[in-house]
């Protein structure tokens, strides 16, 4: 936790405002349910942001889209490459209720779908974006807003950086971490579709068919066990024994609509994560070892284990502006900045107080916001060695 100078009554008058005008714009941005299944909200989304980066002379937006999913990157002009690119993701997780997309305030925080993950983290980010460039025209900072973080990024980051040729000197990630939690090493994924073929029959003579659903579970069942041997025997606690491979079923399926059919085909999804010195591809081979030439096991997105290589000087900038020392962590979860890993680009990969993450009481920490937004630009200040005269 930080200390008592995240109390807003500890607060400046120019952060009281700050603090205004960011929990104003993240609870905005909440009302639109951003989803994979909405592309219409998803445009509106990057609509609504538009109006509110619209500047004078000297900057300019480009849109992307790759199969169905839009991209935005805002850059002054003449500036390809800026050295610092703040990046988000609009896109939030969706929810079986579809009128659940509002927020509410309380004690402190700002409570609602997509407010930690990353509604709030893009308010700060458009906010400064927009007052950096008003107060210093020209400034070597970008802003890259993309549409399918949740889904693996291969149609968002991965897009810009491979297909447009995106680049930066630094990328600031706010989808990781704590407010003074750096993340520095990321698990591998492996999200894979397990498939199990059967013969069908009456559900009333079950021997005269081969229950895929049945085989299949005995099947995941062998896979539990064996990813069970990498827990550890005490109760695991997050930076002190989690770096481990984990194994999670996510869906289990098969094509039935009628509960009296001995199912011919089942299929169920995983969720892999994995720290080095494990690899994609070394998952892959233990996975079909442990599964059996039986069932057919087809992966649906990869992402090695990453470092992220963290820029000391925005560690520096996050201790001081926060009066606590800067803790580098390693993540359970991935995020965008394996894309910019892969071409040798820095990444600082923090955030401010968020919980309860893909719930619909998913909330972020107001004046942790502002923090944060101070921690930045600060950074920014440092590393492009401009004054901070007229920001925020």
């Amino acid at each position: 936790m930080v200390k008592d100078s995240l109390n807003k009554d500890n607060m400046s008058s120019s952060d009281n405002e700050l603090r205004s005008r960011l929990t104003a714009l993240t609870r905005d941005l909440v009302l639109i349910p951003s989803t994979d299944s909405r592309p219409r909200e998803r445009k509106r989304c990057f609509e609504f942001l538009q109006n509110h980066l619209e500047q004078g002379e000297g900057i300019r937006t480009d849109y992307f889209e790759s199969r169905g999913y839009h991209s935005m990157v805002v850059r002054p002009d003449g500036v390809d490459e800026p050295d610092v690119l703040l990046c988000g993701h609009i896109d939030v997780i969706e929810h079986s209720d579809p009128d659940c997309y509002h927020s509410k305030l309380n004690e402190g925080r700002i409570y609602g779908p997509g407010t930690g993950d990353m509604k709030g983290q893009i308010a700060i980010l458009v906010e400064l974006h927009r007052a950096l460039h008003t107060a210093h025209p020209g400034l070597s900072l970008g802003l890259a807003l993309t549409s399918d973080e949740e889904r693996g990024g291969f149609d968002g980051i991965r897009y810009l950086i491979d297909e447009v040729g995106l680049r930066c000197g630094v990328a600031i990630i706010p989808d990781g971490g704590s407010l003074n939690d750096v993340t520095t090493e990321e698990k591998g994924v492996l999200h894979a579709q397990v498939m199990r073929s059967g013969h069908e029959a009456h559900a009333a003579r079950p021997w005269l068919g081969d229950n895929a659903l049945e085989s299949l579970i005995q099947s995941l069942s062998r896979l539990r066990d064996h990813f069970d041997q990498y827990w550890p025997s005490e109760s695991i606690e997050e930076q002190v024994n989690h770096w481990f491979p984990t194994c999670s079923i996510t869906i289990c399926s098969t094509e039935n609509t009628t509960p009296n059919r001995i199912p011919e085909k089942a299929t169920a999804v995983l969720d892999i994560r994995f720290p080095p010195p494990y690899s994609v591809e070394s998952v892959i081979s233990q996975v079909r070892d442990v599964l059996g030439p039986e069932c057919l096991l087809q992966p649906l997105m990869t992402a090695e284990p990453t470092h992220l290589d963290p820029d000391p000087l925005f560690c520096k900038a996050t201790e001081e502006m926060t009066g606590n020392s800067v803790r580098l962590v390693r993540a359970s979860g991935g995020s965008d900045g394996r894309f910019f890993r892969q071409q040798g680009i820095p990444v600082n990969l923090s955030r401010p107080l968020v919980g309860n993450l893909h719930a619909v009481d998913e909330w972020i920490e107001i004046d942790s916001m502002v923090r944060y937004y101070r921690v930045c630009e600060s950074y920014i200040r440092q590393r492009l060695a401009i004054s901070i005269n007229g920001m925020g």
